[in-house]
């Protein structure tokens, strides 16, 4: 065994601790609040955009998710200026099988790789479809559980202005 000085010791202590502590102190600068796209993209949860958000879980063993996907595509599409429509699979697949399961069904609005319930403090849905109505300043203002059609989110989104 080497008998290491005990300044030498407490120098590469220090070097330690000042490196662990650069390592927190920029882990608690992440914006929790962002989540990827599955495009690539960012959300931010954060009330940086002035648009509502709406995030719909589905899967593809779901028929009512199956049969509402069309009625959120052109909802996302007429809405694009007062809200983002995002979308959640239910059974967390990612990259190439997601991207197939997105082409499969023909969703048109972006899909989140990581699901942001816990910004809400809320359990993984026991029944699909659900969507989550979030308002400009990332409060969650509704819990819909069921197909949704676009009347029922513009009514909703019309009620809120």
């Amino acid at each position: 065994m080497v008998a290491v000085p005990c300044r030498q010791m407490r120098g590469v202590l220090i070097v330690k601790l000042k490196t662990l502590l650069i390592v927190l102190l920029l882990l608690g600068c992440q914006d929790r609040h962002s989540y990827e796209l599955h495009d690539g993209g960012l959300i931010h949860f954060n009330g940086s955009d002035d648009r509502w958000i709406i995030i719909n879980y589905w899967a593809v063993w779901c028929a009512p998710c199956r049969k509402e996907i069309p009625e959120l595509n052109r909802f996302a599409f007429d809405n694009k200026s007062q809200s983002i429509l995002l979308g959640v699979n239910y059974d967390d697949v990612a990259g190439e099988e997601l991207s197939q399961q997105v082409s499969d069904l023909d969703i048109k609005f972006a899909n989140l790789v990581q699901d942001p319930r816990a910004l809400w403090n809320l359990e993984k849905p026991t029944v699909l479809p659900e969507t989550l109505i979030i308002d400009n300043n990332g409060k969650l203002r509704h819990r819909l559980v069921g197909p949704q059609t676009y009347e029922t989110l513009h009514r909703i989104l019309s009620a809120e202005e």
